[in-house]
């Protein structure tokens, strides 16, 4: 991206993390809070609001060479995540427009992960991989990354495309960390996506613009609950999905060491789980001509006002 004519003004999001941090500072008894961004000299903007916060000191790193650049499953159905589908949808209809294309299905998983993939061969992919070792248990999403690099690595690819996130852990990075170690580019949160010439283009939306954004093949590619909503399997096709072949790997027909995977090798571990609260009724004001008061009240005691 040409950031040139860019603000460098802080995110709001990430003012909900200095806010964060100066609260934590100021409960202990000797804390500083120092701010870091990578970027431009305009990004030293947001170091500045930062400081007006409260903050102690900031980092800023500058060059011009920066420029562009452990749950437990065994009770869980296998099904093709939902986000899945719409990058399955867009990859059928991909394969659709191009004379000569097919769609491989892959997914790491246990014995379940399975009825994923027979979900996307009714959709109308062609063939399907699935990596299934005892050690992956535990793989946290840099292990899964590296899974599904090697796999891909042996199957071949064009065009990897998959959904915004997973919908149990929900971080969103294994494209960036597949497309990293691929060596190849990322065009990552499309609303759409389309492919010629040996480029993939496709649009992102934020909250405040759309961008177009393009990339030479080999790439990756994430889409959005924005692309298009994926199509319902036929009973043809639920049938021609028994006949499509389906290759099992390991992690020695990929190369990949125990260790490099699992619980040993994760970068990350789940410390704990639990339900998400029951919804409360809410808050219910009758209006008996003080319920503007009331609901003003009610705004500002959530610092919405």
């Amino acid at each position: 991206m040409d950031r040139e004519d860019v603000d460098g003004l802080l995110s709001e999001l990430d003012e909900y993390a200095v806010e964060q941090a100066l609260q934590i500072a100021d409960a202990a008894d000797d804390a500083e809070v120092t701010v870091l961004t990578v970027g431009p000299e305009d990004a030293k903007d947001a170091l500045r609001k930062a400081l007006s916060m409260g903050a102690d000191k900031a980092v800023h790193v500058e060059d011009d060479d920066l420029h562009g650049t452990d749950l437990d499953r065994e009770d869980v159905d296998g099904l093709l995540s939902e986000l899945d589908e719409y990058a399955v949808e867009q990859a059928l209809q991909i394969a659709d427009a191009a004379d000569d294309a097919e769609v491989t299905v892959l997914t790491v998983g246990p014995e379940d992960a399975k009825d994923a993939l027979r979900k996307a061969l009714s959709m109308g992919a062609d063939k399907a991989v699935h990596v299934e070792d005892d050690d992956l248990h535990g793989t946290d999403a840099m292990g899964t990354s590296l899974v599904l690099a090697k796999a891909l690595e042996k199957t071949g690819y064009d065009l990897v495309i998959s959904g915004m996130a997973s919908t149990d852990g929900t971080m969103g990075v294994v494209p960036a960390l597949v497309a990293e170690r691929l060596g190849v580019p990322q065009v990552t949160l499309l609303s759409e996506v389309s492919v010629e010439g040996g480029v993939v283009r496709g649009r992102r939306d934020g909250d405040t613009a759309s961008e177009q954004l393009e990339a030479s093949l080999p790439a990756v590619v994430s889409v959005t609950d924005q692309s298009g909503e994926a199509r319902y399997p036929s009973f043809k096709g639920i049938m021609a999905a028994k006949k499509k072949p389906v290759e099992s790997l390991d992690l020695d027909d990929l190369g990949i060491d125990a260790d490099e995977v699992g619980l040993a090798g994760a970068w990350t571990a789940v410390d704990s789980a639990a339900a998400r609260p029951a919804r409360t009724a809410g808050t219910i004001v009758k209006d008996e001509g003080e319920g503007g008061k009331a609901l003003a009240e009610f705004l500002a005691g959530q610092k919405f006002i």
